[in-house]
């Protein structure tokens, strides 16, 4: 069987670190994306994500480490025989070839059998819905519509690992969330491609991924459920990157104990028993787990800031000299700027970070 035909799901980096120029931009990664998985690279620009994509798309030689496919090492192979498909920011599609072209230019790189070609195009592209557009030119199609061309393209081949490279920064936000509904069929209808993301847009990776890995400064910071990493962050880089967060420095009470002083103010947290006693951390809650007005864990301040978002309101409320945010379902009478406030949150719902608390990454895979 040629390489190029043995098309197994799954991704591994065992180890793998890339440099340029003496620049490590990629650290050890070690990271497993299963069979079937849609695994979001999430982080900001510089953080290596595109480098671990690019590591598995052969277009990177790794300085050290390994990319297996499907538990095949490809680490020296050319990008033509991995069985891969990608998609691109920028679409990639050739201006001077019809949809139906552009469509089936992989597989004739591939070699695939002429006589397979017209029915593998018809079925990839009805199955990103541009099966009516065949016959035109990407000049002729909206952003949205040459990236789902651009996405047939890459599934003609039949890929077993689909990579994915920021592929819905270019379009609006209204054509971003269709695309995001279309990407979340096609996993449904593609139950054994793995996908590989790359995103840093929060919202793309907690809409379709089964698991986000959080990168930042070349290097793995956390791994886990999109439920997981929202809910339960184990660092303040996760808690702060993975949807809005308040990170409230606080002092721990006795080991063990479920209590810290944030200020002059003792709050009531989750116990644990891997915090150090009077050690410093800091205590992440979501703001639309913030409410107005006394309850547990009570914080009064002065407003500082009041954001009207159409269906909540987004105050901020300054607080022992930090700032507290919360989200508020529409407000009729939304406080004024400087009028002091209670703002309250359940203990269950906050998390203690840093200093004193085990925040190491988990097992990848």
């Amino acid at each position: 069987m040629r390489d190029n035909d043995q098309k197994l799901s799954g991704i591994r980096f065992d180890r793998v670190s890339v440099a340029y120029g003496g620049t490590t931009v990629l650290d050890s990664l070690d990271l497993t994306v299963e069979p079937g998985e849609v695994m979001a690279l999430l982080g900001p620009s510089g953080s290596g994500k595109t480098t671990a994509l690019r590591a598995v798309a052969g277009f990177v030689r790794p300085a050290s480490g390994r990319v297996l496919l499907g538990g095949r090492d490809v680490t020296d192979l050319p990008p033509h025989r991995r069985g891969i498909g990608m998609v691109v920011q920028s679409y990639a599609l050739f201006p001077h070839l019809r949809v139906e072209d552009n469509v089936a230019f992989g597989m004739r790189a591939q070699k695939v059998p002429k006589s397979e070609i017209p029915a593998r195009v018809a079925e990839a592209l009805e199955l990103t819905g541009m099966a009516a557009y065949a016959k035109r030119y990407p000049r002729e199609l909206s952003g949205g519509q040459q990236q789902r061309v651009a996405i047939a393209r890459a599934l003609a081949v039949r890929p077993g690992v689909l990579l994915l490279d920021e592929p819905l920064s270019a379009l609006d936000a209204t054509l971003r969330s269709g695309m995001l509904a279309e990407l979340a069929r096609l996993h449904r209808e593609l139950p054994g491609v793995s996908i590989l993301y790359v995103t840093h847009d929060q919202v793309e990776a907690l809409t379709l991924a089964d698991r986000i890995a959080v990168m930042d400064q070349a290097r793995l910071q956390d791994v886990g459920t999109p439920q997981d990493l929202y809910r339960r962050p184990r660092t303040e880089f996760t808690a702060s990157f993975v949807g809005n967060a308040n990170l409230l420095p606080v002092r721990v009470g006795s080991a063990g104990k479920d209590t810290v002083s944030f200020g002059s103010t003792e709050l009531k947290v989750p116990a644990r028993g891997d915090v150090a006693a009077g050690a410093t951390a800091t205590l992440c809650v979501r703001p639309h787990l913030v409410g107005l007005g006394e309850g547990p864990n009570s914080l009064t301040g002065e407003v500082s800031e009041v954001q009207w978002r159409g269906s909540t309101h987004r105050l901020y409320v300054d607080v022992e000299g930090h700032r507290v945010k919360a989200d508020l379902r529409e407000l009729r009478e939304p406080p004024t700027l400087g009028e002091r406030v209670t703002v309250h949150f359940a203990p269950e719902d906050a998390v203690l970070l840093g200093a004193g608390v085990s925040s190491e990454v988990g097992a990848h895979g």
